[in-house]
């Protein structure tokens, strides 16, 4: 995969700066519906057939027999088409209204839909948005998992399938990697009754990162600036600078907040309810923007010389470790997945991340930095706002079919291996 990658780098190296022109629409129309379904409940949940191993063990059935269909144009489209798939694979529907409205004045919520019995030992939550923007392609794995299940359903000993859409909705309908509160998600989960983790390298570049003006002429110089600190710190000392988290600076990037947001409060509540009686459970979290085009690294967010670590690796193959410096992401402060043991302390967690790549690390960059000028110091709703949010579109994901084709079976795999690990350690308590 990173062969085939570096093959096509040039072709999507510039990909942030010259989006498609179907990359997001800007205002209502017969494919861009501005208000949800007043009805999200799907049917009852559908008869469980089964296959099985040689051994009797549950069989994964391939997820990736199938073309995925196009990435959406919008939130509303990619939920309307979440919901179609869920009621077709008679999926229980639950959705928890966000208090705000969307870009065009859209309801937003998070919705959750389960395949499989509610009471089940086992369970796999497949999760998208939770960096917004990201979940375009976040959304199309989930419901292009959910058509599988319609035509060929899970076993009945295998784990129930949770799939929550749009951790961070308002990200999503704005086309925003972060919330409403300019807060990164995976910044905010840390220990609140502490103060918040230092950034000292941030400061002296805060005003470059995120100038007063967008101006041709203002992009130039910061983007120089930047660069030159780039040569001169290192890809790594620079990168864990900007993303590695941030708490002082509200209009910044990869800023954590000053408390719980309303994702994080939901997820929280969430998972401590959902996961009450349940022994073993994978998560798995979708993301895009960094790596190789179209390649899906595993990320860790566990403590690299951890039994949790050690077990996700053995489920999965390669992992990379976040905190152990070999990943793709700088190591964090405050991502969910660390936080999910906390949320849930008496089930088993097996949790990970893939995080696709898309186009260069500087094109993404400029995108999340005009992005952050525009809703500090601009008109978001603004006719030449739209030109940003393709730009963020287009650096977080790839409307060409290949890139889909790239990365749906890398999904498929990490699921099918998800569960084999849940059956294995049901396999083990009951040996």
């Amino acid at each position: 995969d990173d062969a085939a990658a570096a093959s096509t780098t040039d072709k999507k190296a510039d990909a942030a700066s010259n989006p498609p022109p179907t990359a997001t629409a800007d205002s209502p129309s017969e494919d861009h519906p501005t208000r949800l379904p007043q009805n999200r409940s799907a049917p009852p949940p559908s008869a469980i057939n089964s296959e099985t191993n040689s051994d009797g063990g549950f069989a994964p059935r391939d997820y990736s027999a199938d073309m995925i269909a196009p990435l959406s144009k919008s939130y509303v489209q990619a939920l309307a088409s979440f919901l179609e798939a869920a009621a077709s694979a008679g999926a229980r529907v639950d959705s928890s209204p966000h208090p705000l409205a969307g870009m065009d004045g859209e309801e937003l919520a998070i919705d959750v839909a389960e395949v499989g019995p509610a009471d089940n030992e086992a369970v796999v939550i497949v999760v998208s948005g939770t960096h917004g923007v990201e979940g375009y392609l976040g959304s199309a794995l989930q419901r292009h998992h959910l058509d599988q299940l319609a035509e060929q359903p899970n076993s009945p000993d295998g784990p129930t399938m949770v799939f929550l859409h749009a951790l961070n909705p308002y990200g999503f309908s704005w086309v925003r990697r972060v919330n409403e509160d300019n807060v990164d998600l995976n910044r905010n989960f840390i220990d609140w009754s502490q103060s918040p983790p230092g950034n000292d390298g941030y400061g002296p570049l805060a005003d470059v990162l995120v100038p007063s003006s967008w101006s041709a002429d203002e992009q130039e110089r910061t983007l120089a600036a930047l660069l030159g600190e780039l040569e001169q710190a290192g890809m790594a000392s620079f990168q864990q600078t900007i993303s590695g988290g941030q708490y002082t600076y509200p209009t910044g990037i990869f800023y954590g907040g000053t408390e719980p947001v309303w994702s994080h409060r939901w997820v929280r509540e969430f998972l401590g309810r959902r996961l009450a009686g349940v022994a073993r459970a994978a998560v798995v979290d979708l993301h895009t923007g960094l790596g190789p085009w179209g390649f899906g690294e595993l990320i860790s967010s566990a403590e690299p010389e951890s039994d949790t670590y050690a077990r996700q690796c053995e489920w999965f193959g390669e992992v990379t470790c976040h905190k152990g410096g070999n990943s793709v992401s700088a190591p964090l402060e405050g991502d969910w997945l660390s936080a999910v043991p906390d949320m849930a302390p008496n089930t088993d967690v097996t949790a990970v991340a893939i995080e696709y790549g898309t186009v260069d690390t500087v094109s993404v960059l400029q995108s999340l930095r005009a992005d952050a000028v525009l809703h500090a110091h601009g008109d978001p709703t603004a006719s030449d706002a739209l030109a940003i949010r393709n730009q963020v579109r287009a650096a977080f994901n790839d409307d060409d079919p290949t890139w889909l084709e790239k990365c749906q079976p890398r999904y498929a795999s990490v699921v099918e291996a998800a569960v084999r690990g849940l059956a294995n350690k049901n396999r083990a308590r009951n040996g």
